[in-house]
């Protein structure tokens, strides 16, 4: 699947830089531009990248302020769209950013309405929502922007920051560790239709028109994954294939308490010879049992190793108490802003609905 990547603020440029370099996604990215309102954010990434709101920030970020950084977006977001390297062979567009700091909760909205008014392609959010022990105001930022992205984008992959963050990590060790894991799996999504050992070809492969209707099913989007040690045989690891998909979707989601769905997809990744026909039908049936939905699509991604591996896309999860926390701050957010002045709280009619 051919993806061009357009990371905002500043965990947005850095999950951009981390798919965009990864070994296995690389051959699925067409493009990837970081943006960002603050020029220190900028200077260590390796994609290209372009400074916006300078009459506003002049280089120093938005300040967590979420309404400022769509104000600065709204304003340069033809600059951004003309910097954006869409090739004739993508297939998505994904947009990647941190859904509580200022210009990726901000930003990522005005973005993606963009992108969808300018191209006929579907566009994608990767947002990483911000832990319980971020602050009040990364919270109501990520409410207001999942509120908003869950309108304008045709489907958002949620990243839990306490999902993947051991305990006693700090916050800096704690993002780059998210970021390796994201970009593994997600390179991995992208790059299921492709070959890493030679001319082998999966038996079933999937392709982007597979994980395409599988977003199509639902709003909200999880992904998780999980590998083990296989055999030669192919015959003894149905029980392996079985395993790494229940410890995928039950241990190792990007969203811990999503486990149904109105669509899934699994990818078996592994040696050719050592993938079992009979472990992956089993272990897709499985996934439909265990997440409530007859549409799981599927298939096998032919890697050179003695591993085996499972990635499991759920679409349309449910709405577990986290997100709905979320959402309830986005609704707070509302009430606190009653009363104001309509230019006070949005400059500009392009940004009506937004927030």
């Amino acid at each position: 699947m051919k993806v061009a990547l357009l990371g905002v603020g500043q965990a947005g440029g850095k999950l951009a830089e981390a798919l965009a370099t990864e070994r296995r996604a690389r051959p699925a990215v067409t493009g990837a531009l970081a943006v960002n309102t603050a020029t220190a954010d900028l200077q260590s990434l390796d994609v290209e990248t372009l400074l916006v709101g300078t009459d506003r920030a002049n280089g120093h970020g938005v300040g967590g302020d979420n309404e400022l950084g769509a104000r600065v977006m709204n304003e340069d977001v033809a600059e951004v769209i003309d910097a954006l390297d869409v090739s004739s062979e993508c297939d998505a567009l994904v947009v990647l950013a941190g859904l509580g700091g200022g210009t990726g909760s901000g930003g990522a909205p005005v973005l993606v309405r963009e992108l969808s008014r300018v191209y006929d392609r579907p566009v994608y959010v990767l947002g990483i929502l911000p832990g319980r022990d971020e602050g009040s105001l990364y919270q109501r930022n990520a409410g207001r922007s999942l509120k908003t992205l869950a309108r304008e984008a045709d489907s958002v992959l949620l990243v839990d920051n306490d999902a993947w963050r051991a305990s006693g990590e700090s916050l800096g060790e704690g993002y780059a560790e998210i970021n390796e894991r994201i970009a593994k799996r997600i390179g991995l999504l992208f790059a299921a239709d492709e070959t890493s050992t030679g001319d082998a070809v999966g038996e079933s492969v999937v392709d982007a028109s597979e994980i395409i209707n599988t977003l199509r099913k639902g709003t909200l989007a999880a992904v998780g994954y999980a590998a083990a040690e296989s055999s030669e045989n192919p015959d003894e690891n149905v029980n392996a294939i079985t395993s790494v998909t229940r410890n995928a979707l039950l241990t190792e989601t990007s969203l811990p308490d999503a486990t149904s769905a109105e669509a899934a997809l699994l990818v078996v990744a592994g040696d050719p010879d050592r993938i079992s026909r009979k472990g992956v039908e089993s272990a897709r049936s499985w996934l439909g049992e265990e997440t409530g939905t007859m549409q799981v699509r599927g298939g096998d991604m032919p890697v050179d190793s003695e591993r085996v591996a499972a990635l499991v896309l759920l679409s349309g999860v449910e709405r577990s108490d986290r997100i709905e926390a979320f959402f309830d701050r986005a609704n707070e957010a509302v009430d606190d802003t009653e009363g104001e002045d309509a230019t006070e709280s949005v400059t500009s009619d392009d940004l009506d609905g937004l927030f």
